[in-house]
C-alpha cells in the first residue's frame, strides 16, 4: 500500500475509553478508492445506510490518543459534536482537497483560515 499523509486534529470533546481516559489528539489519512467501496459490503450499512460514515471514519481514522485500534465500536462512542467533526474533516481533506480550518483570533475575533499541516511538512 502507497503512504499518504495523514493530518492531525483535535477533537472538540474527546472520546473516553472503558478505563475513563479522555483522547482527544488523532490523526486522518486521505481516503482510498476502496474505502469507499468497501463499507458497502458491510452488512451493517446495507441495514442501515446510515452507518456508512461509522465504517468509513473507523477506516480512515488511524490514530486517537492512546488508542491501539480505531473501529466502529470507538466510532459510535463519539458525542456527536466529535462525529460532526470528523465527517467535516474527511469532507474538507477528500472532497474538497485541502485542510484549511476556520479559526477565530482569540483576541480580535478576527476570523481567518489556518491550513493544517500533516506531520514531518513544515
Amino acid at each position: 500500500m502507497v503512504a499518504t499523509a495523514e493530518f492531525p486534529f483535535v477533537l472538540p470533546c474527546g472520546y473516553t475509553d472503558e478505563e475513563g481516559a479522555t483522547h482527544r489528539e488523532g490523526r486522518m489519512r486521505l481516503a482510498t478508492a476502496y474505502d469507499e467501496i468497501a463499507p458497502l459490503n458491510d452488512a451493517r450499512v446495507r441495514s442501515n445506510p446510515g452507518y456508512l460514515v461509522i465504517v468509513l471514519l473507523s477506516r480512515v481514522v488511524v490514530g486517537l490518543g492512546g488508542l491501539k485500534h480505531i473501529n466502529t465500536k470507538v466510532m459510535e462512542g463519539l458525542a456527536s459534536q466529535d462525529f460532526v467533526y470528523l465527517q467535516d474533516l474527511y469532507r474538507r481533506l477528500n472532497e474538497q482537497g485541502h485542510a484549511r480550518l476556520p479559526v477565530s483570533c482569540p483576541h480580535c475575533q478576527e476570523r481567518f483560515e489556518v491550513e493544517v499541516q500533516p506531520p514531518g511538512e513544515a
